[in-house]
C-alpha cells in the first residue's frame, strides 16, 4: 500500500509498520501518550492504518488481539506521563525551550486540563499534541489517582481501540483503498481542527480583553497548585 507522505518518511504510517511491525506502533503509541518527546509521532493515521491492513491481512494479527495492546499501550502511556507530571511539579513550567520541548506546548494542555477538568483526559486523546501533555499535567496538578485511572482507561479505550476499528471496517471499502492518501490527510486535518479552534478563540478573547499588566497576560498558566482545589486529592 502506497501512502503519501505527511513529513518525513519516516514519520509515514505505512512506512513505520512495514519495518517495526505491531511492536513499533505499542511503542509509538506509548510515547505519544504520555512521553514528552513524543508529541509530533503520528497517533490517529498510525493507528487507523494499522486497523485497514489488519483487515487486508498485510499485518498478520487478530484485530482483537492489535486493539487490546494498542489500549494497553495508549494508558500505560498517559500512566507514565501522570507519574512524571507527579514527579516534576510546577517546575515543568519553567524548562527552558528545546527542539524537543516547547513551553507553549505545557500552557495549552494546562489551559486545555482547567477548562474540561477530569474528562480532558478522554478529550485530548483526539487532539494531537494536548494529548501528549495532558497525563503529565493532570499529574502536575495533582488530580485524584482514582479518578485519573477511569478516564484514562475510558479514553484509552475510545481512541485507541476506536481509531484502529475505524480503519479496519473502512478497510473493507474499495474507495478508502483506492484513496487511502486523501483519507489519511483528512484524518490529520479532522484530528488539528480543535486545536485550532481553540487558537482563534484565545486570539479573540485576547482581542477583547487586553491584558492590565504583564502578570495578567493569556497564554500563561495559574501556577499549578491554584487548581488543586478542584483536581487535587482531598
Amino acid at each position: 500500500m502506497n501512502t503519501l507522505a505527511l513529513g518525513p518518511s519516516w514519520l509515514d504510517p505505512d512506512y513505520l509498520i512495514q519495518t517495526f511491525g505491531l511492536i513499533g506502533v505499542l511503542v509509538i503509541v506509548f510515547a505519544e501518550s504520555g512521553l514528552l518527546i513524543g508529541f509530533f509521532l503520528p497517533g490517529d493515521s498510525l493507528l487507523f492504518t494499522t486497523g485497514l491492513l489488519v483487515t487486508t491481512g498485510k499485518l498478520d494479527t487478530p484485530l482483537w488481539l492489535v486493539c487490546t495492546l494498542v489500549v494497553a499501550a495508549a494508558v500505560l502511556g498517559d500512566q507514565v506521563g501522570y507519574l512524571f507530571g507527579r514527579k516534576v511539579g510546577p517546575s515543568l513550567f519553567k524548562r527552558p525551550d528545546s527542539k524537543l520541548f516547547k513551553q507553549e506546548n505545557v500552557e495549552k494542555a494546562h489551559e486545555f486540563f482547567e477548562k474540561h477538568g477530569p474528562k480532558s483526559l478522554i478529550l485530548a486523546r483526539f487532539v494531537p499534541i494536548v494529548r501528549t501533555f495532558t497525563p503529565i499535567i493532570a499529574g502536575v496538578s495533582r488530580m485524584n489517582y482514582r479518578s485519573f485511572i477511569i478516564f484514562n482507561l475510558i479514553g484509552g479505550l475510545l481512541w485507541g481501540a476506536g481509531v484502529t476499528l475505524l480503519g479496519s471496517a473502512l478497510g473493507k471499502i474499495e474507495f478508502v483503498h483506492k484513496h487511502i492518501e486523501l483519507i489519511l490527510v483528512g484524518i490529520v486535518l479532522i484530528s488539528v481542527i480543535p486545536v485550532a479552534i481553540e487558537l482563534l478563540r484565545a486570539r479573540s478573547h485576547a482581542k477583547k480583553n487586553p491584558p492590565r499588566s504583564d502578570h495578567d497576560a493569556p497564554g500563561t498558566p495559574n501556577p499549578p497548585g491554584a487548581s488543586r482545589g478542584r483536581h487535587a486529592k482531598r
